[in-house]
């Protein structure tokens, strides 16, 4: 079997300073001196420091990912996040090499459990229970563009939706 060396930079990987039993399953060089690397428990962007060592710009674990898309013919990867944030964009040096998308794809995946969409006033609200890098399962509401889950008729259906998944990952309804 052939085994071949990540392309992490050292220092890049000294940064990311991963916990006990945590480690990157794949990396993409980023246009800005930059690197992307999903780890068993996240998605993190580092910055190498002109003047000083690379710095950890962004960490979020798994289940803080609503979706991704990839563009290869621009070579960027979108992250878009379950609170709202502004979505990220990942431009990569090299698309055509890069198993990095479908590390990140299988690490989202990775953290559903069960997902349903459902109806509501104003548009869907995706209820998911999802796995965090420990294992532990916890439900959560995605309300799609112009939901309100303060709308008493919203919170009913959600209310009952995450009962249900709830229910069917062995959880407390």
């Amino acid at each position: 079997m052939w085994f071949r060396r990540s392309p992490l930079p050292d220092d890049v990987r000294q940064a990311l300073s991963p916990a006990r039993g945590e480690r990157p399953l794949a990396a993409a060089e980023l246009i800005g001196d930059a690197w992307a690397v999903a780890t068993t428990a996240e998605l993190a962007v580092v910055q190498a420091g002109a003047a000083g060592p690379p710095a950890v710009v962004l960490r979020r674990p798994w289940a803080d990912v609503d979706r991704a898309a990839f563009d290869p013919e621009r070579g960027v990867l979108t992250v878009e996040w379950v609170d709202a944030a502004p979505d990220t964009l990942l431009r990569l040096v090299d698309a055509d090499r890069a198993a990095f998308p479908q590390t990140l794809r299988e690490r989202v995946q990775w953290s559903v459990v069960i997902s349903e969409t459902v109806s509501v006033p104003g548009g869907e609200v995706r209820v998911a229970v999802r796995r965090t890098a420990d294992g532990t399962l916890f439900s959560q509401a995605v309300a799609g563009p112009g939901v309100d889950l303060a709308d008493p008729a919203v919170a009913r259906v959600v209310d009952a939706t995450e009962s249900t998944v709830r229910g069917a990952a062995g959880l407390p309804q």
